[in-house]
């Protein structure tokens, strides 16, 4: 298997890394926290990344949409990762899409997604009831009635939760046991949605559901059948997640090595002392692992591979490690100042730390990875 970048895709890395590099710098994230930006992102932007038609990438062209698959909009996260950009991109463009894909018919699809295109229409995956990743243990509830279903139950740590037109919402039957995903307004009665700012200053929610009542066009997929589909959007939306730790990663290291030129001490560079050169020599061996990780990963989504389980928590778990030795690393090297807010790098370590712990951290998916391997 190649693993490099067509022609085509360098062309879409380049674009996606001047754009936001011109338009949503680091410096970009910081105005956002310090004005309190309600959304956790910019509406102004968001709009500009819909018209370069990213918020398209995923979705199929009869609906819309660009159709170019999940190597393209791996692309676009990793650059997202380097200059830490809020955005919906992962929580609509790529989790909410997949989940329409995977488990939504015909219909659902044709009447969501050519809005999800535009950037007209945002999602968000509500799968967590507790602060522990257990999409299995899922503790809401669902019962049928004669019109339809009644939701209950609370959802945490809802990425972008507070901005969503549409949650899509994992429930357990009472009797049964069986898990059923559901297309849940975000304003819809009984439906309380409390946002917050996460460590990184991006936006999640929690979202209680107070007897919500859906009709039958709400069900996502078959009835009691949602583990299966959860499973995959999960893995699709880890494997977007390893692309931007892969971007956070990279900057990091790179701003890391421009410092240890930069600062002297003895009348010298910090970066010709050799304890520190040893370390910066393991840091890059281990991106470049990473890299062929994540290219591995998306294009086994695009090729729909049997064992993209397996695939997508061996990824999650090595890009959770990789960069969180980068990111911590970087501090260090930078010693004092590195620890202080005028200091950029301190904003990689915050975004990793999230995306660590969203949808599996490396031991959920090292524990996953070796109970599918029946280790």
């Amino acid at each position: 298997m190649t693993l490099v970048l067509n022609e085509e895709q360098q062309i879409l890395k380049a674009a996606a890394h001047d754009f936001l590099q011109s338009k949503a710098p680091v410096s970009h994230l910081r105005e956002l926290r310090d004005g309190g930006a309600d959304a956790g992102y910019s509406p102004q932007l968001w709009k500009e990344i819909a018209e370069m038609g990213w918020a398209a990438i995923l979705v199929p062209e009869e609906y819309g949409g660009l159709g170019y698959g999940y190597m393209g909009l791996g692309i676009v996260l990793e650059q997202c990762g380097r200059t830490l950009t809020p955005s919906p991109l992962l929580a609509s463009a790529l989790t909410g899409v997949t989940a329409l894909l995977r488990a939504g018919s015909k219909e659902q699809c044709a009447s969501i997604l050519p809005a999800v295109a535009t950037g007209d229409h945002l999602f968000a995956l509500a799968v967590d009831d507790t602060a522990y990743h257990r999409p299995q243990k899922c503790l809401t509830t669902v019962r049928k009635t004669d019109d339809g279903f009644v939701l209950s139950g609370t959802k945490t740590a809802v990425i972008d939760g507070s901005s969503a037109d549409t949650l899509i919402v994992s429930a357990r039957t009472a009797d049964s046991g069986d898990i059923s995903l559901f297309l849940v307004a975000g304003n819809a009665p009984g439906v309380d949605v409390h946002g917050v700012k996460a460590l990184d200053t991006h936006r999640m929610a929690t979202v209680r559901f107070d007897d919500v009542a859906l009709d039958q066009d709400a069900l996502l997929g078959e009835f009691g059948a949602g583990l299966s589909p959860l499973d995959a959007i999960l893995d699709a939306a880890r494997i977007g997640q390893s692309a931007e730790l892969l971007g956070i990663a990279q900057e990091a290291f790179e701003r890391t090595m421009e410092y240890l030129k930069q600062r002297k001490q003895f009348g010298v560079p910090i970066g010709s002392f050799q304890g520190l050169q040893h370390r910066a020599a393991i840091m890059f061996g281990e991106i470049e692992m990473c890299k062929s990780a994540v290219l591995h990963a998306l294009k086994a989504l695009d090729d729909e591979q049997e064992n993209i389980a397996e695939i997508a928590s061996l990824t999650k778990a090595k890009l959770c490690e990789t960069t969180h030795t980068v990111t911590t690393e970087g501090i260090q090297m930078h010693g004092g100042i590195g620890m202080t807010d005028e200091y950029e790098i301190g904003f990689f370590l915050k975004r990793c730390k999230i995306l660590e712990t969203l949808y599996g951290d490396r031991y959920f998916h090292l524990d996953r990875f070796a109970t599918l391997r029946a280790y």
